[in-house]
């Protein structure tokens, strides 16, 4: 056998940094993932709801929160993607991703079924698109986390 079959113990140190988190660490990171998505989401709305013409406006360019959300992702998204450390640095980049999906998926419905007016954020479809654009991302990530439990709980076996 190689001692790539023999022993986890006995991997290259390459793939040290790919190892499975652990239970507790991946619910906390579930825990966090949805707290900063929905959390910045609730904020947001809440904001815009006392505030209602508030743009972010640079050199004369409304700037929506669904590019915010898409540099926040991709910032967070490709150290997790490259297994990145464990610890603060991780939570920070998970609650940053969670971040990022939050504003992407406020806005994506808003932006696709109104004007993009500062009065159609407050429509009932926009609100309903934010809703629904949530519980479909926090119902991935339930679905995401219980599948990878799963494969924990049979050695990691799990066909994909």
């Amino acid at each position: 056998m190689t001692a790539m079959t023999e022993q986890p113990s006995n991997r290259p140190a390459a793939h040290a940094d790919v190892e499975r988190a652990s239970p507790a660490a991946r619910r906390r990171n579930v825990a966090d993932l949805l707290a900063a998505m929905i959390g910045t989401v609730a904020v947001l709305r809440a904001w815009l709801f006392i505030t209602p013409n508030a743009d972010f406006t640079v050199r004369g360019v409304n700037i929506h929160h669904l590019y915010s959300g898409v540099l926040l992702t991709v910032l967070a998204a490709i150290p997790l993607a490259l297994a990145s450390s464990g610890g603060a640095i991780r939570r920070i980049q998970v609650a940053c991703l969670g971040v990022g999906l939050g504003l992407m998926l406020d806005e994506w419905v808003y932006l696709l079924m109104t004007d993009g007016s500062n009065a159609s954020y407050m429509l009932p479809v926009s609100w309903w698109g934010a809703v629904v654009a949530l519980g479909l991302a926090s119902a991935y990530t339930m679905y995401c986390h219980a599948r990878a439990a799963r494969s924990d709980e049979h050695g990691g076996a799990e066909e994909r």
